[in-house]
């Protein structure tokens, strides 16, 4: 298996990881690489140096705009690929449990036939989402040591099977699979966080892709609502593959600056390595009352140059349509604004 961005050892870690299913959940990883990761210098003057270094990627060619796939999940894969290219998206972000119900350990096969699909349609695969609904029973930080082995061992995986179809990042968000139960230390729980981040951020690393962890309203997840608990995790981590992102909806809901203020505050720190739009009432971009003018404005006024994904988790009518609605809403406003001189 060619994956990009890897040496030869983590090439083959891949390769092995990716096609080797008797290793998943009996603990490949020892107890030595759960560390507590290394530790953060808390918020107050943060600065993420070894991030600001690749902020700006992607910035000459403009922002891109990518589908997220499940709003088409029940076409075909090519089908999607080829309505998403068609519809004027740049890229199409997967959500593997789209793909498989065990999409960690797809065959080299069948991740060939994936990108075959998307390198036909003429549509790129920008990175993967919504990562842990399959396979069952996986939790980020929870105290069942094997079921969180087992977890890291998916994770490690999907960041091969990103750098295998060609994305450049993951977006960690699945918030059933990190809350922390009422009673619980949260303490214990960040910490297990941190161990099972530092590994994914060192596979990452090594694949030469980025992992993000999601901020997720309260309504979602009671672990890491805002983008400044994220940068506090990412920092603890301390990997330049690690870092976080914005959901303009759940931003919407849980932030207390407004979603055009969040972008002004962060995109500069560099920690912010990716943008999913969505309006608060969890429908696509322009089916709300969100200021989404607004936020594309900042995302130009900040030189963002990376992928902004479409994430509607209601279809009005149905996901095509909403699919064809959002890109158009989103070019249109785009075609109508200009950076401004400064932030």
């Amino acid at each position: 298996m060619n994956v990009p961005g890897l040496g030869r050892a983590g090439k083959r870690r891949v390769e092995k990881d990716s096609l080797d299913k008797a290793s998943l959940g009996k603990g490949r990883l020892g107890k030595g690489r759960l560390g507590r990761g290394k530790p953060g210098k808390g918020l107050k003057g943060l600065e993420w140096p070894h991030l600001l270094r690749g902020k700006d990627d992607g910035a000459a060619t403009g922002m891109r705009l990518s589908l997220c796939n499940e709003v088409l999940r029940h076409m075909p894969f090519p089908a999607q690929c080829e309505m998403a290219a068609a519809l004027g998206y740049d890229g199409l972000e997967i959500a593997p449990f789209t793909l498989d119900p065990d999409p960690h350990l797809l065959t080299a096969m069948r991740r060939a036939e994936v990108r075959r699909a998307a390198a036909d349609a003429g549509i790129a695969i920008t990175g993967l989402h919504w990562l842990l609904v399959t396979p069952r029973d996986l939790s980020l930080n929870g105290p069942d040591d094997d079921m969180r082995f087992r977890t890291i061992d998916v994770m490690e995986r999907l960041v091969g099977l990103c750098a295998d179809l060609g994305g450049s990042v993951l977006v960690h968000g699945s918030p059933h699979q990190r809350g922390v139960p009422e009673g619980d230390d949260p303490t214990a729980y960040w910490d297990r966080a941190v161990a099972a981040l530092s590994a994914a951020a060192e596979a990452a690393e090594a694949a030469g892709v980025t992992y993000c962890l999601e901020p997720l309203s309260r309504a979602e997840t009671n672990f890491v609502n805002t983008v400044a608990e994220a940068a506090r995790l990412v920092s603890s981590v301390g990997s330049p593959a690690l870092r976080t992102m914005i959901d303009t909806s759940a931003a919407g809901q849980t932030e207390d600056l407004s979603v055009p203020d969040l972008i002004r505050r962060w995109l500069p720190t560099g920690v912010v390595a990716h943008v999913q739009l969505n309006d608060t009432n969890r429908r696509g971009p322009g089916q709300g009352d969100d200021d989404m003018p607004a936020i594309l404005q900042a995302l130009l006024d900040m030189g963002y140059g990376g992928v902004a994904a479409v994430e509607p988790f209601i279809y009005a009518p149905d996901g095509p349509t909403t699919a064809a609605r959002s890109i158009g809403y989103l070019r249109g406003v785009l075609d109508s604004l200009t950076p401004s001189s400064g932030p």
